[in-house]
């Protein structure tokens, strides 16, 4: 009996110092608990975050530029942020401790989502309308490269800040011909509000002249300097969550539902898909693996980033972004 209790105690000796061995890693995403977001729920349920001793605990965003103060702060470690908004922070912020580490959307979703009942099926028909759009939102933040990428007269717009909940219902009611937005959440919150899909055009702006990057997983640059380990494991489960994800969406999904009961699965797994498929699983990733970005497709998105924001300090793209956490290639593949 007593041999039992000693064991019985040594076992959960062991199970406490392992638990107390994890490292707790607060991680800010950008947004609700949608699609998208479910690869980082799967790599806490299928064990990839464990695997690497974290405990990862994920908090809901507020938009594509909630999750840079929160970093840069030290509130949160790490987060899931559009790196164009962290470029035009780091400029007006120099030395702020916050920096990309992982590419996830190698081509940004970024787009403007308008109603082809409304007179909206490609850029120039914005002019003489009314284009909704959120402050906060990362896709109105590069709407100034996206209009002079195109011509557009922008006197000829009306741009009417909205709200996000309000976005897509005003979008569904014909109050605006037209939002900024992430194409995967506002093509699909308008399916779901009712507006027919034939209805829907939407117009990513990557395939309209940007050669912007779109959100990457941040970090506060002193944890990271201090924890590179940390770091790398943290992506490495990151890697492999979005891996999962691809390889199952509907049980990704699951993930996602039982942190959000109230999502509609089918609805979140076709939101996960369409990011897969446009944003996530590129040419370049299928090839060579998640999370770096090219250098000269960088400069060149800088260069269309200085077009319509004066830079306070010269652009240096050493200060947005850093391969130096990257697992190996191997762990990066997501197929």
């Amino acid at each position: 009996m007593l041999k039992r209790t000693l064991a019985a105690f040594a076992a959960t000796a062991a199970l406490a110092g392992a638990a107390m061995a994890e490292t707790q890693v607060p991680f800010a995403l950008d947004w609700k608990f949608e699609g998208p977001a479910a690869p980082y729920f799967a790599a806490i349920d299928n064990g990839h975050f464990g695997a690497a001793d974290l405990n990862v605990e994920i908090s809901a965003g507020q938009g594509s530029l909630d999750a840079i103060p929160k970093v840069a702060s030290g509130a949160f470690p790490m987060g899931f942020a559009d790196i164009n908004s962290l470029v035009k922070f780091l400029d007006q912020n120099p030395g702020a401790p916050v920096t990309a580490v992982m590419m996830v959307y190698g081509k940004p979703p970024f787009a403007i989502v308008g109603r082809k009942s409304l007179g909206v099926s490609e850029p120039k028909d914005l002019e003489g309308r009314v284009l909704g759009a959120p402050p906060p939102d990362g896709a109105w933040a590069q709407f100034p490269a996206f209009a002079t990428a195109n011509n557009l007269d922008v006197d000829k717009i009306t741009v009417e800040p909205v709200g996000f909940p309000t976005r897509e219902p005003m979008l569904a009611e014909g109050n605006v011909a037209a939002v900024t937005g992430f194409s995967f959440s506002s093509f699909l919150n308008l399916v779901r509000l009712g507006v027919p899909e034939e209805d829907i055009s939407t117009i990513l702006m990557a395939d309209y002249g940007l050669e912007l990057y779109g959100n990457a997983i941040i970090a506060n640059t002193d944890f990271a300097a201090e924890n590179p380990e940390i770091v790398t494991g943290f992506l490495t489960a990151v890697a492999a969550g979005w891996k999962d994800a691809i390889a199952d969406p509907a049980k990704a999904i699951e993930s996602l539902v039982e942190r959000n009961p109230a999502a509609d699965a089918a609805l979140e797994q076709r939101r996960l898909q369409l990011a897969i498929d446009a944003n996530v699983l590129t040419d370049a990733v299928e090839a060579n693996g998640m999370g770096a970005v090219d250098s000269a497709r960088m400069a060149t998105a800088l260069e269309q980033l200085a077009e319509t924001y004066e830079f306070q300090n010269a652009p240096d793209a050493s200060l947005y972004f850093t391969d130096a956490y990257l697992p190996a290639a191997d762990a990066r593949k997501l197929q």
